[in-house]
This record gives structure tokens, sequence and C-alpha cells, in this order.
């Protein structure tokens, strides 16, 4: 009889014993692969303040992704001065002793050119455009329009730029808000042009052909000075939601710029600050297949959040607050158990089979031979729950990842209402509403699954066997 058929024999000859192994390691492997589901899951959200308007796609930085790349570039850099990857950190000497300053430049905010430009040729991508985030600058050769009942000491007594690769895409033209009144709109091709508004020409007498002059706020007096020719005026329906307070941000000191003429003006040519950037979707029949294959770009997309024309985006678990780290802690935590488990499990094998390892024993049989046979049977029963377990795993992944995410939920409506009022804002936060959780079983969730049984049953065997098998075989047979 080979060790195939013995095993065989000996797991049919006690169903019950088998029929426990194999829901036990049956739901060990469930919880390994719904904890492995939960940590990859992608969360459909809705978001109710961006959105991409008509047939386009939106693509912005996502916050979380932001503040994790933030934390560990800081813990590289240690407890000192010292700058990393667009991250500095400076000691500042006051009254109530040192004080520690970090802060981010352009290089660490902006969204990448070379990941735009691989969605932007992408099949059924018609066009594209890129927009800057607001830019404070000094105005040099004009004034700007201020509120005189409001305190200017907080503010940086400038004005905004905002750069676009082509103005007509900007979302403020796209929602019908900003309509021209004179001249035209920037495009690609131009350089060192803006578009003003008809408040700011007005307060200063200018007009089309007209050139502008801008510097770094930081230093007014000796900074390089920097001119852009007026091609454009526009006109507002309704004033624009201000990025941050301040009359810097106000509407009518918003001035479109050329793409690159933000970074020139703020002295900082060479480090563009990309905010947002928006694809236009030739074909409206197709929109959902471009933006599933938009989806495909190899790309870090866990720097960013894909949003469509009804703001619903899909977010990577690991920006989801805690919901990557829980889960892997749920599975240490089910690995930790189960080896547990498993042990007593095997233990109790043993103990019911002293009887034929000691027979075995006397008659010569190596004891690795003896262990090895348990092994083979242990495995042959656990292929068979592993297996059950990959049809009932995805509903019970799908369960587990619900429940974690609405627990993230409520974790994050507590924290808000405690800190209500208490944490400054620089601009409106995301409106964010979770319509679904998406939770999948990959074939290496499934490589990754077994080999943990594999490994689990291996080692609790091993340790239970040790017990029994290291007796000699008179002791087992006599006891």
């Amino acid at each position: 009889m080979n060790h195939m058929q013995l095993a065989w024999r000996s797991v049919i000859r006690k169903p019950v014993k088998s029929m426990l192994l194999l829901l036990v390691i049956c739901v060990i492997s469930v919880f390994l692969l719904s904890g492995m589901a939960a940590s990859n899951a992608s969360v459909a959200v809705q978001d109710k303040t961006r959105q991409a308007v008509g047939a386009g796609l939106l693509l912005v930085e996502n916050e979380a992704n932001r503040h994790t790349r933030l934390d560990r570039i800081t813990e590289k850099i240690g407890e000192k001065e010292g700058s990393l990857e667009g991250v500095h950190q400076k000691k500042l000497e006051t009254a109530d002793g040192p004080v520690w300053m970090g802060y981010t430049d352009s290089s660490f905010e902006t969204l990448k050119l070379e990941d735009i430009e691989k969605i932007a040729a992408v099949p059924g991508i018609s066009d594209y455009n890129i927009a800057t985030a607001p830019m404070a600058v000094n105005p040099v050769n004009f004034s700007r329009i201020e509120d005189p009942d409001l305190d200017q000491t907080g503010d940086k007594l400038g004005v905004s730029l905002i750069g676009n690769r082509d103005m007509a895409m900007d979302f403020n033209v796209l929602s019908g808000n900003v309509t021209m009144k004179e001249g035209r709109m920037v495009t690609r091709e131009d350089q060192n042009v803006c578009v003003i508004s008809e408040e700011l020409a007005a307060h200063n007498g200018l007009k089309i052909g007209d050139n502008m002059e801008f510097n770094d706020y930081h230093d007014r007096e000796n900074a390089d000075v920097h001119a852009a020719e007026i091609i454009g005026i526009y006109q507002v329906k309704q004033k624009m939601t201000p990025y941050m307070s301040g009359d810097t941000y106000r509407s009518e000191n918003v001035i479109f710029t050329d793409l690159r003429f933000p970074e020139k003006a703020e002295g900082a040519e060479g480090d563009p600050l990309f905010e947002k950037a928006y694809f236009i979707v030739e074909d409206v029949d197709q929109y959902d297949a471009v933006k599933e294959a938009v989806k495909k770009v190899k790309i870090g997309w866990e720097r960013y959040d894909l949003i469509d024309n009804k703001g619903n985006l899909e977010t990577m678990s690991s920006n989801f607050r805690d919901l990557q780290k829980i889960s892997q802690i749920m599975i240490g935590v089910v690995a930790g158990a189960s080896f547990v488990i498993l042990f007593f499990v095997f233990l109790f094998w043993l103990k019911n089979r002293t009887q034929e390892v000691g027979i075995f024993l006397s008659l010569g049989i190596p004891k690795q031979r003896i262990l090895g046979q348990i092994l083979l049977e242990a495995f042959m029963i656990a292929a068979v729950a592993v297996t059950l377990s990959f049809a009932v795993a995805p509903g019970i992944s799908k369960i587990t990842a619900d429940y974690l995410v609405s627990q993230q939920i409520e974790q994050a409506e507590v924290e808000e209402a405690l800190n209500e009022g208490k944490v400054a804002k620089s601009g409106q936060d995301p409106e964010q509403e979770v319509t679904g959780v998406h939770v999948e079983i990959t074939p290496q969730m499934i490589a990754f699954d077994s080999l943990g049984i594999v490994v689990l049953i291996t080692t609790s065997v091993l340790t239970a066997g040790i017990s029994v098998v290291k007796r000699n075989p008179r002791d087992i047979l006599t006891s």
C-alpha cells in the first residue's frame, strides 16, 4: 500500500475528525482571503464638490496619499533640518524655545506631467487640459482690488494666477461661469499672456494689448519681474469661490495665464504646480469603456483620484483612512490564531493515534516518515477545504470589507465632530459619500492563501508531533 492510499484510508476511517479539520481549515482560508481582499479593496466614492464636466475625466491629487508620503519623507529626514523629495524641515528659535517648521514645494504637490501625458495617449481621449493651483504673486505695475473694511494683516497682498494649457477647458469656463467679454482665451501655443477680470481691468484702466508685471511676493523689492500681455477680459455669472481666505484669492483678482507663466512670476521657473488635469472623451457612447481603459494605464494610481462626470471615483484601500492597515492586522491575527488552533487540533489527532505511532516506531519506521504521513493526510483534507473556501470567500470578503469601511466612516464622523472649529482649513474640503466597496479575489491572493495554509499546517504538525515522536516506542505502547 503506497503513502497516498494509506493517507486516504486514514482520512475516511475517522470521518468526524476529518470533517472537523476540513471545517477549521476552510474557515481559516476564508478569513485569510477576506483580509487580503479588504486590504486591496477599492472604495467607490461620490465627490459632491469635485466632478468632471460633460464627457470628461478629472485627475486630482489624493489627499490621503499626500499625507502618507509626507509622513514617510518627514520620518526619513528625522529630527534635523533638511530637505528631501520636495519636503523641507527647519528649526526656528522662538521666545518659547525651538519650534520645528515643515513645508512642501511644488515638486512634492504637483501632478506628474508624464502621468498626465500617458492618460492623454489613451485611445478615445481627444484632448486634455492641465491647470495649476492658484499661485499668489505680487502685482508690480498695477493695483489689485481690496475690501477697504477687511484687515489685510494676514493677507499676501497679491493677486492669484491660474495657468492653463487650454483655458477653454478650465472648469470655470466649462461650467459656464466664466465667459469672454473682450479678446480671446489662452491656448496651448501662447506664452507670457493673461486674461483678466472686467473689474480688475476697469480698476486699473487696462485694455487688451497692455502688459501686466508680476514678481514673487516674498521679495517684492528684489525678485525678478515677469510681464504678461493681456489678450482677453472675462466676466463671471457668479463670483468664483476663493481658493483661500483673503483678497489675494478673491474672484476679481484671479488672472488666467498660459500654463507655465505662474511658476515664472513666483520665481520658481521649472517647478510647476499642476493641480488638476481634465481629459475629454471623444465619443460619449464609449465613455465607460474609455474610463476603464484610463484606469489600466500604468502609473502610480495611489497618488491620484480619477473623478468622472458624476463625481464618482474609486479610492484604493491604502488611501481610505486605516482600511489597509486594519486589514493587514486582521491577517496577522488570523494567522496567529490559526496556528494555535491547528496546533491543538493536530495535538488531539496525535494523542488519539499514539498506539499507531508507537507501532510504526517499533517497526523501525523513521519519525520523519510518520510525520510526513500525518502531513499528507492533512494536506489531502486541506486541498478540499481550500477549494471550498474559494467558493464562499468572495461573499464573505464583501461583507468584511463593507463592515471595515463602515467602521472607518463612523470613526471619521466622530473625529470630525471632535475637531469641528479647531482645525484651520486653507480651502474647500471635498464632500464625499461612499457608494460601494469593490473586492476581488485575485489569483495572487489564492496563491498566497494556499501557501499560508501549507505553512500553517506544516508548522503546527511539526510542533505538535515533536511531543509524541520524541518518545521511544516502549513508553508510547505502555502508557
